[in-house]
């Protein structure tokens, strides 16, 4: 595969799993997932992790997918590449996956002692990435097989957590997180 094929794939077979945090963020707040349960003196996932937040991160990242399979013969000509089409339970499983991963991050964090917010390099660039795809694959390995060859996977590697990055310092910069990272 042609490395502009590629990173155009890698983007756009990976959309669906990057808009969900970000959707949560903006529809969030609403009963923890947790309950405000506790776990050795520290809370489960905290208050960041919602149910609505969950949904609405889930499903707008399924509506994306949706949406993408409506313009990609088009947007795919634009960059010369055949993009490819979100089934169902594709879609399902890389949004859904995304914020699963997001969860188990936090868990994780606060089993480590970290606060809500306190960066944990690695983990928090590459949670939901882990989790989209292991859901996805779950769901619907015959789409995850055929999307993401080796070159594709180590795009999503290496682009993400520099887009997650940027995303972070712009939403600080917005004012709609409280912390750069």
């Amino acid at each position: 595969m042609e490395p502009v094929a590629a990173v155009v794939t890698a983007l756009w077979a990976m959309l669906p799993a990057y808009v969900p945090n970000n959707a949560a963020v903006l529809a969030g707040g609403g009963r923890p997932i947790d309950g405000g349960r506790t776990w050795g003196g520290s809370r489960l996932l905290g208050d960041g992790k919602t149910w609505r937040g969950t949904a609405a991160g889930t499903l707008a990242g399924v509506a994306l997918a949706l949406v993408l399979n409506v313009v990609a013969r088009e947007t795919g000509s634009v960059f010369g590449v055949a993009l490819p089409r979100f089934t169902l339970l594709a879609a399902i499983g890389l949004a859904l996956g995304a914020m699963c991963g997001d969860i188990a991050a936090s868990f994780l964090k606060r089993r480590t002692g970290r606060e809500r917010g306190a960066p944990f390099p690695g983990l928090d660039q590459l949670d939901f990435v882990v989790g989209a795809l292991c859901l996805a694959a779950v769901l619907d390995f015959g789409w995850i097989s055929d999307v993401f060859s080796l070159p594709v996977l180590a795009v999503v590697l290496v682009v993400t957590p520099l887009l997650h990055v940027l995303a972070n310092i712009g939403a600080y910069l917005l004012g709609v997180k409280d912390e750069p990272w």
